[in-house]
């Protein structure tokens, strides 16, 4: 009896906050937490800067906290908003799959937005050919792409303000419980030097490579490079010249100059002819590269996001 009791008085309890909650709220403060930014949120959730702000004003005054504090540019979490943010979101997903459930969807329709942390290289490779495969199946979906920190990807795909992250997967033991991760594709590591290189002919000799100057592209601006760090397990070093966030701007350089850019083989096809350069194999232990789709498992339940995967599938089988 007394079981009972408490019972009745715990939820007497958790129903006089939800009705002093309106739960359409809950939806502004999951968006506020995900993309720590009202502009953001308010655009995620099809209304203006101005009515996402007076919602923001009346959560705080139901739950009694501000919740968000403005931190430069960004909206940082209270500790109470944190306390409760995985507890909103799994309540919101809970009851959209239950709600939506006899809704299937319908990419013909769909005007669902997918947010994508990747670098140019994978945009280039992967991103380029399932846009286009959207396009003609879900042509009001949208595509949204973020250049990141490797650790800002895998903090934003956690906390759901990115559906999905393309990252180059060597030997890093990166990730969080609940990260699912596809292998997209495996390629191998080339050096391109320009046509006509006054040292390099026919065969590149490691030695070669080491007396030469090179380009390195490193794309994730907290991580540093895979081929610097295979030679340093060798006990070798080579003399970087130009350092670049991208990928595909270097071919250009090396068809300019004498430097050599190592990097992976479908990254360079393309250029080598129209950029004039020449593809020899990495004289050195290099390590393979494979692309990763990297998603949340918290978040990846919807009909949409399994969709937007056999896509992602169904591209990569095209390739």
């Amino acid at each position: 009896m007394q079981v009972l009791q408490f019972t009745q008085v715990v939820m007497k309890f958790m129903h006089s906050v939800l009705r002093r909650l309106d739960l359409n709220l809950l939806l502004v403060f999951d968006a506020i937490y995900r993309h720590r930014s009202v502009v953001a949120a308010a655009d995620e959730l099809a209304i203006s800067p101005s009515a996402c702000s007076h919602a923001l004003s009346r959560i705080r005054d139901s739950l009694s906290d501000e919740l968000f504090v403005r931190s430069g540019n960004s909206m940082q979490p209270t500790a109470q908003a944190e306390q409760i943010a995985a507890g909103v979101a799994d309540a919101l997903r809970i009851l959209s799959d239950q709600l939506t459930g006899a809704e299937p969807f319908v990419p013909a329709t769909t005007t669902q937005t997918f947010v994508f942390a990747a670098t140019d290289y994978a945009v280039y490779a992967l991103l380029t050919p399932l846009i286009a495969r959207l396009e003609k199946v879900a042509p009001a979906l949208r595509i949204k792409v973020l250049y990141l920190t490797r650790q800002e990807c895998l903090t934003d795909l956690r906390e759901g303000r990115v559906h999905f992250v393309l990252d180059a997967r060597h030997d890093q033991e990166v990730g969080f419980e609940g990260l699912e991760v596809l292998d997209c594709f495996t390629d191998d590591y080339v050096v391109a030097v320009r046509k006509g290189h006054p040292r390099i002919k026919k065969v590149l000799s490691l030695d070669q490579y080491l007396g030469e100057r090179h380009i390195a592209a490193l794309p994730w601006s907290d991580a540093g490079s895979v081929i610097d760090m295979a030679l340093a397990r060798l006990g070798l070093h080579r003399d970087v010249a130009v350092q670049l966030p991208s990928v595909l701007a270097a071919p250009y350089i090396v068809a300019s100059t004498d430097f050599l850019f190592t990097l992976p083989r479908r990254a360079v096809l393309p250029f080598s002819r129209a950029a004039s350069l020449v593809v020899h194999p990495a004289p050195f232990e290099a390590p393979c590269y494979t692309l990763g789709l990297l998603s949340n498992k918290q978040y990846s339940s919807s009909a949409a996001h399994r969709w937007v995967r056999k896509q992602m599938l169904a591209t990569l089988s095209a390739l």
